[in-house]
């Protein structure tokens, strides 16, 4: 039977594969904060993750003063199936941009899209970035699957390869009447997507573009302007309690 979720013990994302007793040698930044910020000792406990084996209890073992790997002693979760929401973004300065993928991530995306709007200010992304705040956001959270990130990509393009059985939520700022919650009632059941705007909101074009496709549900955020990082974190809470995960 799996155990719970371990909030206590150091979590490290490896490359590795994971088998019991099959030493995993950890690279030089890892060793040095367990070593010397955390200051364990031979026989610590870590919890080792890598995307595809679950998550594994390990045991370190020094190998030198600046150095070290783990042993994986057994496996306490087995890999589950990768969370299914695609999350759809503009792209926003660095540390938004940062705190908004790890709140993606957080709240269930499993595939992050940056999008590229006609109102959208940033053009360049550094992906690694991306990925790596992906990563954290999973090692810090108890999250086993690593969220896929896809290069940028222009919103027409984006809308003229869509699979339509994907419903993408398009949370938009102009209110028309727009009622969140039996809008979101009304989705058939399927795979979704979220897409959230730049801080300019869509221009009127992409928004008639947008409301043109079957596949897309316009839902208010309600009578608030809000920053397009908290427009995140507001959509994926009313997606994922409605209609996600949640309610499971």
């Amino acid at each position: 039977m799996a155990e719970r979720y371990d909030f206590r013990t150091q979590r490290l994302f490896v490359e590795q594969s994971l088998l019991a007793n099959n030493a995993v040698e950890l690279d030089r930044a890892q060793s040095n904060y367990l070593l010397n910020v955390l200051r364990m000792k031979e026989g610590g406990e870590v919890l080792l993750f890598n995307g595809r084996d679950g998550e594994w209890l390990g045991e370190l073992e020094p190998t030198g003063r600046k150095s070290c790997r783990i042993l994986p002693i057994r496996q306490l979760r087995p890999q589950p199936e990768p969370y299914d929401l695609v999350y759809l973004f503009a792209p926003l300065k660095q540390a938004r941009l940062d705190y908004m993928v790890q709140k993606a991530v957080e709240m269930g995306a499993g595939l992050l899209q940056p999008v590229l709007t006609q109102y959208t200010q940033v053009t360049k992304l550094k992906m690694d970035r991306i990925s790596a705040n992906a990563l954290e956001a999973a090692e810090q959270c108890g999250i086993l699957s690593i969220p896929q990130v896809k290069p940028l990509i222009k919103l027409t393009d984006l809308l003229a390869d869509w699979d339509s059985s994907r419903t993408i939520i398009h949370c938009d700022e102009i209110d028309e009447g727009i009622t969140t919650v039996e809008t979101l009632d009304s989705v058939k059941p399927g795979p979704l997507a979220i897409l959230i705007g730049p801080e300019g909101g869509f221009s009127p074009q992409e928004r008639e573009l947008l409301l043109s496709r079957s596949f897309v549900t316009p839902i208010s955020l309600g009578p608030r302007i809000l920053r397009a990082d908290t427009a995140a974190i507001a959509a994926m809470a009313l997606v994922q309690a409605v209609i996600g995960d949640w309610r499971k």
